[in-house]
């Protein structure tokens, strides 16, 4: 009776149980991430959801989905191949078993198709926060070939990828929230110097997503310079433009494919790379050669208010001091959002002198992983 009990327990765990889990598992996580084949829910959430919280689905909720899955791709793999257990694995053979199954493939397929899906589909995109859902399909084709890759130096280029790419996604989509704050000052005309309703009738719920098509980023760099050229640091970052911290992303992740032999999927990965840069180059050329559509709104362009500077932080006893009118082109973004945009811009931009640091936790995390 116990020996019965005991053999329906070990079957449970016989590969042919494991294999199947692992494969369940792992279209599970690769759904969550919105890799492809399984990224055909991405572009519809982010382009419908308020542009806040498309900032914590595009960033926040993938980090902690993509730890788990680097943990449970190492320790699955590590014990798979272990001497320690080689002789479960022959038993496991003998015992006329389906397969044994390889996070290589399933991981692989993955990235070949984001890679090819972000690259290709997003040059048919003209809503920003869709061409972003497949920037990030096609970010997560090197994310996924490093976590395939398995060895110490492709999981610090997978954490190091990993770290940037969430600094970068978060200034891209903090930057996209403050121009469109920027632009409540302002009204779109065509050529008849009216409001264009035809675009009004493209944009739902704009309250809660002021920027949705690319082309109300045109000519942005007349009303907004420094925050354009912000933008454009954080996009030549995507595409992966020396010396920004992108660049040095993408070639750890090229770097170890090759060492590994993954020579076919390091040619897709430059490939890709470049014609995922024409998307990024244009939103760039539309932001600063392109003319503005945008004058300030008349309502707002005519009102001049008045404020009066007290001497005295009891209001009751104050004595007025002097008055300044405010006008249009005196109301200006908050402080925190600046400060914001300009830490993480330039953290972006100026990786190349304070790289030690990065690589530094990189390279622990990837150590301590490893000799767990």
């Amino acid at each position: 009776m116990v020996d019965n009990i005991l053999t329906s327990i070990n079957s449970l765990y016989d590969s042919y149980y494991i294999n199947f889990s692992l494969v369940i598992m792992s279209v599970g996580f690769l759904f969550k991430v919105s890799a492809a084949p399984f990224h055909f829910w991405s572009p519809d959430v982010y382009d419908a959801i308020p542009t806040i919280v498309t900032t914590f689905v595009a960033v926040f909720a993938k980090i902690s989905i993509f730890i788990l899955l680097l943990e449970l791709v190492h320790y699955t793999t590590n014990f798979f191949a272990s001497q320690a257990q080689a002789d479960l694995v022959n038993e496991m053979e003998e015992n006329n078993s389906l397969f044994n199954y390889s996070w290589t493939f399933t991981l692989l397929l993955s990235s070949f198709l984001s890679l090819i899906v972000g690259a290709v589909l997003g040059l048919t995109q003209f809503r920003i926060k869709r061409l972003f859902a497949y920037s990030t399909i096609s970010h997560l084709g090197f994310i996924l070939l490093a976590l395939t890759i398995n060895s110490v130096e492709s999981i610090q280029s997978f954490i190091f990828y990993l770290m940037q790419y969430s600094l970068t996604n978060l200034n891209a989509f903090i930057i996209l929230l403050t121009v469109g704050y920027s632009l409540y000052l302002y009204v779109e005309k065509n050529e008849k110097n009216v409001k264009n309703t035809q675009i009004e009738r493209q944009m739902v719920d704009k309250n809660n997503s002021p920027i949705q098509l690319i082309s109300q980023m045109k000519g942005y760099f007349y009303i907004n310079p420094v925050l354009s050229i912000s933008l454009a640091i954080t996009l030549f970052s995507f595409v992966g433009v020396p010396p920004l911290a992108g660049f040095f992303a993408k070639q750890m992740v090229l770097s170890s494919a090759l060492d590994s032999g993954y020579i076919f999927m390091a040619l897709v990965a430059i490939l890709t790379s470049v014609i995922s840069a024409c998307y990024y180059l244009a939103v760039v050329k539309q932001i600063f050669f392109d003319k503005s559509d945008y004058i300030i709104n008349p309502v707002i362009e005519n009102i001049s208010l008045k404020a009066n500077i007290v001497r005295n932080t009891e209001i009751e006893q104050a004595e007025p001091g002097s008055v300044i009118n405010i006008k249009a082109n005196n109301i200006t973004l908050s402080s925190s959002l600046t400060s914001v945009i300009s830490i993480l811009t330039l953290i972006i931009l100026l990786f190349i002198f304070i790289p030690q640091e990065w690589l530094s936790m990189a390279n622990i995390l990837a150590l301590i992983l490893f000799n767990c």
